[in-house]
């Protein structure tokens, strides 16, 4: 009995594995792609940002570094693409996204902010993105205050 669970245990593990995702990848653009999908507006597409655009963190301590999510989807009929994110200064630090969103696809945008060094009490920081979408230009933004 022992041999014969172990055997449906071993055989459900492997058909597992061949049918984990098949999703397809999508190659990341090159900047130059990622400028010429901003300059054609026929391109266009809209972003829904499922939270908010500002994010309350809290308190936090003076030289800890936290993560911030804001979430989006493609709520329009083009790719997503994204061609600059960038913060407004050095202590946060965005990920941007590499490759195309499809209609109707979620993504992520991420970023990392560093209160070493900042001044306690509140700070608002900013986060700004420009994709092929009307308008181009978002701004995201958190807050934080930073504690002994």
């Amino acid at each position: 009995m022992k041999k014969i669970l172990i055997v449906l245990v071993v055989a459900a593990g492997l058909i597992a594995c061949k049918s984990s995702d098949k999703k397809t990848t999508v190659p990341a653009l090159s900047q130059e792609e990622r400028n010429k999908a901003i300059a054609d507006t026929a391109n266009f597409t809209s972003i829904q940002w499922l939270d908010s655009t500002f994010k309350d963190l809290g308190k936090i301590k003076d030289g800890q570094v936290i993560e911030v999510t804001f979430r989006f989807k493609n709520s329009g009929n083009k790719n997503l693409i994204f061609s600059n994110v960038s913060a407004s200064c050095g202590c946060t630090v965005p990920e941007k996204p590499e490759r195309p969103y499809a209609p109707g696809e979620e993504g992520e945008i991420k970023a990392k902010f560093d209160s070493g060094g900042k001044p306690h009490g509140p700070i608002r920081k900013e986060i700004y993105v420009m994709a092929n979408s009307n308008p181009v230009s978002h701004t995201l933004t958190f807050g934080v205050e930073i504690t002994d």
